[in-house]
């Protein structure tokens, strides 16, 4: 689904990932954990042209990516759901729906997505006309990843989804993200909630100072050193 070779991005003239090189198969959801500081949002904003890419090149689907607008990235199948949700609050959560569906010019198919979205997510049908501002933490969490939804992607970058959740609602988010992935969607989790990541991850990254400090199944983490090294 995307291959990202020898990636080096930052902001400004503060390099950030160093010669990164990832990969992610159709089907799959691949945990990326690490540090703070590590790189791991940037590799999601890499992707999104949300930061500066200094060289390396990022492929969805073997065609080149590498530095594309979001509007177009979004056309051709990417989707972000970023960190601390960024919805938008003085706004209903049906509007917010509606956001999500920018890039469709017919009404009739925005309203379409939207009904599958609100079927993903029952309990946003009761919430349609309350301002985004008044729902809870979790839910504002499920809104932010339904507006991607909307865009019906491929691939879906989700950054830190259980922060400043509690527990139960952080277990219904990962429970839900899996049920997303059954529907032939990758995709990219950023987690500091490492063992919650990887519970739910086909394939784990971990990252140290912008650059691959391991990558492996769940079996071949849980069987190295690193991930005891990374908790610790």
């Amino acid at each position: 689904m995307l291959k990202i070779t020898n990636l080096k991005s930052g902001y400004d003239k503060m390099e950030i990932l160093k010669g990164f090189d990832f990969v992610i198969g159709e089907n799959e959801i691949v945990a990326v954990i690490g540090p703070n500081g590590a790189g791991k949002s940037t590799l999601l904003k890499s992707v999104f042209n949300q930061c500066e890419i200094y060289s390396g090149k990022i492929e969805l689907q073997n065609k080149d990516i590498t530095g594309l607008p979001a509007h177009e990235l979004i056309q051709k199948g990417v989707s972000y759901s970023p960190q601390g949700r960024q919805i938008f609050n003085n706004l209903s959560v049906k509007e917010n729906l509606e956001m999500g569906g920018f890039i469709f010019r017919d009404k009739k198919k925005i309203d379409k997505k939207i009904k599958s979205v609100l079927d993903e997510f029952p309990f946003l049908k009761e919430k349609l006309n309350d301002l985004a501002s008044s729902l809870s933490g979790g839910q504002q969490q499920m809104l932010s990843i339904g507006r991607a939804l909307i865009q019906d992607p491929k691939l879906l970058l989700l950054d830190e989804p259980s922060l400043g959740l509690s527990p139960k609602i952080m277990k219904e988010v990962f429970q839900k993200i899996t049920e997303i992935k059954q529907k032939n969607v990758s995709i990219i989790i950023v987690e500091q909630n490492a063992k919650q990541a990887i519970e739910i991850a086909d394939k784990i990254y971990i990252l140290k100072n912008g650059s691959v400090d391991f990558v492996g199944s769940k079996n071949e983490l849980l069987k190295s050193d690193k991930l005891k090294h990374f908790l610790n």
